[in-house]
């Protein structure tokens, strides 16, 4: 009896109180849109980080001939400068942060060049004397490339050394950004949800004021009679979860993984898998979003 007179209770709040009802729905949807597609682009920022900066090498560019840098005055480098450098960073000191070595000789630079711009009109034009020879340094980890480059910077025969993460630093920067932005949308539209939530609670008890009233006289708890208003908001901030977390499966689905994944092959990209693993964070921010607007408009409107 009990539990049909609460959702009685429930229904006629929703009935009352159906356009603010949909509001909170469509609010809490588009806040915890923007929630979940922060935490998305974390994530892909992440897989990125992990598939990319394991690839990435530091490139000791050797001296060529003609070159005006001060460690390159003796002309282009020697072999012997060659063997220097590579015992170097296979020595002892070193071991802990080099992984491998290699040499990249100009015939192999040249064929390297070939084959990525090979198709180009300008590029026929250059000749393998124009390569430069280079030490391809692959890290054990990536981010303690300034203790190798210290070690090498500076010594005879090197003309500079190029951290590969540099290339890759701005777009994890204009992610992180987008990051930024999706979380400023998403706070904003969560203080709007609640305020929404908040006034939908207390416009339904004040819509219910006499059977409240009643319910007190016949010794009803403030629970028993709070309960009806909490779970209306409840229910549509759940409502609001549901659809954010389809809303992103459907985006990741249709964008990623049916048109990015099959065009980009080279970028590990998130998968509706995330999104599933996302989509209890929503519900669970969802159902703390009804509690703090409960709790804000009940203390005062149903309160003994």
């Amino acid at each position: 009896m009990r539990l049909q007179f609460v959702l009685s209770q429930i229904g006629n709040g929703l009935r009352r109180n159906v356009a603010m009802a949909v509001s909170v729905v469509l609010v809490t949807f588009i806040s915890l849109t923007f929630v979940g597609a922060a935490v998305l682009l974390q994530m892909q920022i992440s897989n990125m980080k992990d598939d990319w900066y394991d690839r990435v090498e530091v490139s000791v560019f050797l001296c060529p001939e003609g070159s005006s840098a001060p460690t390159c005055a003796g002309g282009e480098v020697t072999e012997e400068q060659i063997e220097t450098l590579e015992g170097v960073l296979t020595s002892d000191g070193l071991s802990p942060y080099v992984e491998e070595v290699f040499v990249e000789t100009k015939e192999q630079a040249y064929a390297s060049f070939q084959e990525q711009f090979g198709d180009q009109d300008w590029a026929q034009r250059i000749t393998e004397d124009q390569m430069q020879v280079s030490l391809r340094v692959s890290l054990v980890d990536p981010e303690l490339y300034q203790v190798v480059a210290d070690e090498i910077t500076g010594r005879d025969g090197v003309e500079e050394v190029v951290d590969q993460r540099a290339i890759l630093e701005p777009l994890f920067l204009v992610l992180n950004r987008a990051t930024v932005l999706a979380v400023g949308l998403a706070a904003v539209m969560i203080v709007t949800a609640v305020l929404l939530i908040t006034t939908t609670i207390r416009l339904s008890a004040m819509s219910r004021s006499r059977e409240t009233s009643i319910m007190r006289l016949v010794g009803a708890s403030n629970f028993f009679i709070q309960l009806p208003f909490m779970l209306e908001g409840a229910i549509a901030a759940l409502l609001g979860a549901v659809l954010a977390s389809a809303g992103l499966w459907l985006g990741v689905r249709s964008v990623i993984e049916n048109w990015l994944a099959g065009s980009v092959r080279w970028v590990n990209f998130v998968s509706t898998s995330d999104v599933l693993v996302v989509a209890p964070l929503l519900v669970a921010i969802g159902i703390v979003l009804a509690a703090i607007s409960s709790l804000v408009s009940l203390s005062r409107y149903t309160k003994v």
